[in-house]
């Protein structure tokens, strides 16, 4: 288990090596890992009030119920809010969560694993579901969900392939 997790590299950098990726380079796990990652933190850091983001495909999203239920955000006079993400990331954060349609919808388990599993908080960069907490809803064991969330990400890169995207 981690219990320190780095702060996501800035764009186009590699997760892996820390270093710029050439344009037209394989997806890999790691990258659609971070892009993911970075999804996740532009939605919680979006203001709950005001004018509707709005999904691209807006789905049920079980996962954003879910962290709506277990992290409640602060008050106005309570701690500090991330600040509004720019609206390149929020472009970015809608690529991201339009590719868990290339998870199978009959492997919904799957979807709902990767897309929890993407939800890190803006300021304290932690994840807001851990392996056992998603092995304890889904009444599975930890190790099983880091199984399927692997699958599930592995299932992403095929799709992206197949499309032809590149990192």
């Amino acid at each position: 288990m981690e219990r320190c997790r780095p702060v996501p590299p800035p764009d186009g950098l590699s997760a892996r090596h820390g270093r710029q990726q050439a344009s037209g380079a394989p997806v890999d796990a790691a990258w659609v890992i971070v892009r993911l990652e970075e999804a996740g933190r532009t939605l919680l850091a979006l203001p709950q009030a005001g004018y509707a983001t709005g999904l691209r495909s807006s789905g049920a999203w079980e996962f954003l119920r879910m962290a709506a239920e277990a992290e409640a955000w602060p008050s106005a006079s309570g701690p500090a809010r991330p600040a509004v993400p720019p609206a390149a990331r929020i472009d970015r954060m809608d690529d991201a969560w339009g590719w868990l349609s290339l998870i199978p919808q009959d492997r919904y388990v799957l979807r709902r694993i990767v897309g929890a599993r993407a939800l890190v908080h803006p300021l304290t960069d932690r994840h807001l579901y851990s392996w056992r907490k998603l092995g304890t809803v889904l009444g599975a064991d930890h190790k099983a969900v880091q199984r399927w969330h692997a699958w599930g990400i592995s299932l992403i890169v095929v799709g992206l392939s197949e499309r032809g995207v590149a990192a």
